[in-house]
């Protein structure tokens, strides 16, 4: 999710990986589930490493492309940190950028893609869903990077929640899947709560206008009240007890959290961004999944709470027998709720596992 708190949890490593190649590609006529068309759909990436394509042992296509996805309200920026590209992308780690070919894109409605806000349409852009953001994001891969197979397709939140949907909706275009930080089921309980009352919250305030809101007049109140909601929901109470064990240091926290969260929100982005998983529900797909995927969730994870047991019962429920496994990880000074999933260092032994088991 937007605004992940930062971590202390891995140590600084010397930066080796690669500066990023910039790119975009523009889809004409691009047609959403809703039946909306938008005639230039463009998606911005970025590329670390040279892509090559190979045969595997049984005949079929096989690249080195790992295709890896942020969570609402992020870009591609959010995984080239100490944290992640850090822990990953370095020489001789697991995703070692001059081994393969990391693709971070930009999705609909996020970063420096098409989105309300950058095409002018506002609240007339069209009523996009996660199944439209999958399907753009494998016309991007196919027939603009000349991506045919995955080694390794991973998501964090929201981008965990399309690694579900590409496993069920392209079964065999990926030789490994890792969902973080989100839950093969569709939103509902508090997980929907606390998305509408941001978008009430939003359409509430008379600055909102319909969607047609000044720059420089946005609603401020919903935007406070977004901002307010995801720093509770995207923390642990372990990590704000640590960094905030006074009242007064609470609300300074809790103040600087808001103020960054609200500086970098567009009212409409967000809007379009929580609805687009209003019909997520990869569900009556898991038994189309043919390839290992290990997920995992953190257990003080506020937004998907190990409590609801959602994640082992639709692996066991839903996919096939020895293809899934379910990683809870448990509470620690290092683990940061839902924002664990950035956190490399924390998860990455079974990003290891699952590499070597697909090897």
């Amino acid at each position: 999710m937007m605004g992940a708190f930062p971590s202390s949890a891995s140590e600084t490593p010397r930066r080796t990986w690669p500066t990023p190649t910039s790119g975009a590609s523009t889809i004409t006529n691009f047609v959403f589930g809703t039946g909306e068309t938008l005639p230039e759909l463009h998606l911005h990436y970025k590329t670390l490493g040279t892509l090559r394509k190979t045969v595997s042992r049984d005949g079929r296509a096989a690249t080195n492309a790992v295709l890896i996805m942020h969570g609402t309200g992020g870009s591609s920026d959010n995984f080239l940190n100490d944290n992640f590209a850090g822990a990953l992308f370095n020489e001789g780690q697991l995703l070692d950028a001059s081994r393969y070919y990391i693709i971070l894109r930009d999705a609909i409605g996020h970063g420096r893609s098409s989105k309300p806000s950058s095409t002018g349409l506002h609240a007339r852009f069209p009523r996009y869903t996660y199944d439209d953001m999958v399907r753009a994001d494998h016309h991007l891969l196919t027939q603009h990077l000349g991506v045919e197979h995955l080694r390794l397709a991973m998501g964090t939140s929201m981008g965990g929640m399309h690694t579900w949907l590409f496993g069920t909706t392209y079964p065999d275009f990926a030789d490994a899947l890792m969902p973080l930080a989100s839950l093969p089921a569709p939103i509902a309980g508090r997980n929907r709560m606390w998305r509408k009352i941001i978008v009430d919250a939003i359409r509430a305030d008379p600055r909102y206008r319909d969607g047609e809101y000044a720059a420089d007049d946005p609603p401020l109140t919903g935007l406070r009240t977004a901002a307010s909601m995801m720093t509770l929901m995207v923390s642990a109470p372990l990590h704000l007890q640590h960094e905030a064990p006074t009242r007064e240091a609470a609300d300074r926290l809790l103040e600087e959290q808001i103020t960054a969260r609200m500086q970098a929100m567009d009212a409409n982005d967000l809007l379009y961004a929580l609805e687009a998983s209003r019909d997520y529900d990869p569900r009556p797909g898991l038994h189309r999944i043919t390839v290992p995927l290990v997920a995992v969730n953190s257990a003080d994870d506020q937004i998907n709470p190990p409590e609801l047991g959602i994640l082992q019962r639709e692996i066991e429920k839903g996919m096939r027998h020895g293809l899934g496994k379910a990683v809870i990880l448990p509470i620690s000074e290092d683990t940061r709720g839902h924002s664990s999933h950035t956190i490399a260092a924390l998860w990455k032994e079974y990003l290891a596992e699952l590499l070597d088991k697909t090897a």
